[in-house]
């Protein structure tokens, strides 16, 4: 996985799903720029409100000891990317949606 790939990354220990732009991997750890997946749609929501604060995705770093799984955003036969339901409901990717906050 490369700088810029949109990505989910399981953790444990808390569980959680964290979906974002993946900005580096490492023996160390992740870092991200990404929200809780389970904020998804009221991060969609609140944006698409007529007058939706607009903000980026915070940084995160999650050591390697956390990390089960990091896993390309990609579709899977019918089901899309969280990436192509992001642009369908913004019409933009997230990718372009952050470079407004870079």
């Amino acid at each position: 996985m490369d700088p810029h790939s949109i990505v989910i990354v399981s953790l444990h220990t808390p569980k959680e799903k964290v979906w974002g732009e993946l900005l580096n991997i490492n023996p160390s750890g992740v870092t991200l720029r990404a929200i809780d997946l389970n904020s998804f749609d009221h991060f969609i929501r609140q944006m698409n409100e007529p007058d939706g604060e607009r903000m980026g995705f915070p940084t995160v770093f999650f050591p390697m000891h956390r990390v089960e799984r990091v896993a390309l955003d990609e579709p899977s036969g019918s089901i899309p990317s969280m990436n192509e339901l992001f642009a369908r409901k913004l019409g933009r990717s997230l990718l372009e949606y952050l470079g407004e906050f870079a």
